[in-house]
């Protein structure tokens, strides 16, 4: 049955979603607000706030996979009308993004050193990470669960419970940061980086608690294992592989993005710091309309309605690239105060403002990416996505910054390279949607 999806169906999910999205983001985004302007040491703090949180992202990215290989088999099986073969596949995906989490947990922390060593951190920064880290990393299994549910929900078509979840955390965050991190005199002793690390810790625990009351109260499913392995966990630990293979190129991007600045210098790796959490900030924005797609393309594909949600694809990329255009405006008109907003170093802030303007130029072309890859993610078309990233890290990000880093070009070398990364990763996507799905 051929039907329109409309601009409310579509926003019904991605308001959500966006707000969803970009409540993650605003906890490490206010992290570094908070840590970048105290008194004592801010540059170094800010620093290494910003990489442990590039650090983490990479992993959460890489193994919360699951999520989005549950919500294309939930929603694939929401469309076939087949919600029931799926009820003791939920637990056990559940579960093994448990088990990944405890495996995180112990590998990094004990290796902790070695990691942010590998970033080029050292001295007081290197000091800073470690103290902020040790506490961060007991949040992976509460994450790893939370996005787990969050797939399940996105699998079901609502996008609601998970932004009631995370925006309840992010504004939790905001508050805990300014008290421990600042302290309150006679009261809480202020507690610098690991005031924000034990923030965060709180902030995901309640938001994890509080997925959990939706999945048990407004889902079909529960947490009983069964002792029968369901037919589709191994297509969906298959499907989640080659999504953490994607992943983890993804984030050998953002891992040399970040080594390369720390080597330029500390002023350097702070302004990156704060350049690469609004451009994840802008993703997390823009993923809004992604989910949405994701959503969709996956009950439709159940439905095997094809130019349904070829429809859906033009509308919802033509909403995405209207909402870049209007963060792009805000920021023009506040271009010079962005930066003081995370840190009063005059030398940081200038080398800010001096790339701000190419992160800027690259959101519409960022937008059609994240769109086209929500659709494909939400089809399960792990393997394209999977060549797809590989392709535009190893023969474009990766020679670009190299070529670039060489002629000293330093943090341009690193979003030049981004911008090209951008562009080899969205036009195959729209192209081969296009082909395979337009004349069906």
């Amino acid at each position: 049955m051929i039907y329109k999806i409309t601009f409310r169906d579509i926003n019904k999910l991605a308001i959500p979603a966006i707000f969803s999205g970009i409540s993650e983001s605003i906890i490490s985004l206010t992290d570094i607000a908070i840590v970048g302007n105290i008194k004592e040491n801010s540059v170094e703090a800010l620093a290494a706030v910003g990489l442990v949180g590039s650090f983490l992202s990479a992993v959460i990215w890489i193994v919360a996979q699951t999520k989005t290989s549950i919500s294309a088999t939930v929603s694939h099986h929401l469309g076939a009308q087949r919600i029931f073969a799926v009820k003791t596949l939920v637990p056990q995906a559940i579960l093994f993004n448990f088990i990944l989490s405890l495996l995180l947990f112990f590998s990094t922390t004990f290796f902790v050193h070695e990691i942010f060593t590998a970033y080029n951190a050292e001295g007081l920064i290197l000091v800073y990470a470690k103290e902020y880290y040790l506490i961060r990393a007991w949040g992976f299994p509460l994450t790893l669960i939370t996005f787990a549910l969050y797939g399940v929900f996105r699998g079901l078509q609502n996008t609601i419970w998970a932004m009631k979840c995370s925006l309840t955390g992010a504004l939790l965050n905001v508050v805990l940061d300014i008290i421990l991190v600042y302290g309150i005199d006679g009261i809480i002793p202020p507690l610098h980086v690991k005031g924000a690390a034990y923030a965060s810790i709180i902030s995901q625990t309640v938001m994890l608690g509080m997925a959990f009351y939706y999945f048990f109260t407004k889902t079909p499913f529960n947490l009983k294992i069964r002792k029968k392995i369901n037919p589709s966990l191994k297509p969906l630990i298959i499907m989640s592989f080659n999504f953490i293979i994607r992943t983890a190129t993804l984030n050998l991007a953002i891992y040399l993005a970040n080594a390369y600045a720390a080597d330029y210098g500390k002023n350097y790796i702070a302004a990156q710091s704060i350049l690469m959490n609004i451009w994840l900030f802008f993703s997390f924005f823009i993923d809004g309309y992604a989910s949405a797609g994701n959503a969709f393309s996956g009950k439709l594909l159940g439905e095997k309605n094809y130019k349904t949600m070829w429809t859906m694809s033009k509308d919802i990329s033509k909403y995405a690239v209207v909402i870049s255009f209007i963060l792009i405006a805000i920021c023009l008109i506040f271009y010079k105060h962005i930066g003081l907003m995370f840190n009063q170093n005059p030398d940081v802030n200038i080398l800010f403002t001096s790339i701000f303007w190419l992160v800027l130029l690259m959101q519409p072309i960022n937008a059609l990416a994240y769109i086209y890859d929500g659709i494909f993610k939400g089809m399960g078309d792990a393997k394209f996505l999977r060549n797809n990233l590989l392709f535009a890290t190893f023969c474009g990000f990766i020679p670009t910054l190299l070529l670039l880093d060489y002629f000293n070009f330093k943090l341009y070398s690193i979003w030049i390279a981004f911008a090209v990364w951008m562009l080899c990763r969205s036009f195959p996507l729209m192209y081969t949607f296009k082909k395979n799905y337009v004349k069906n």
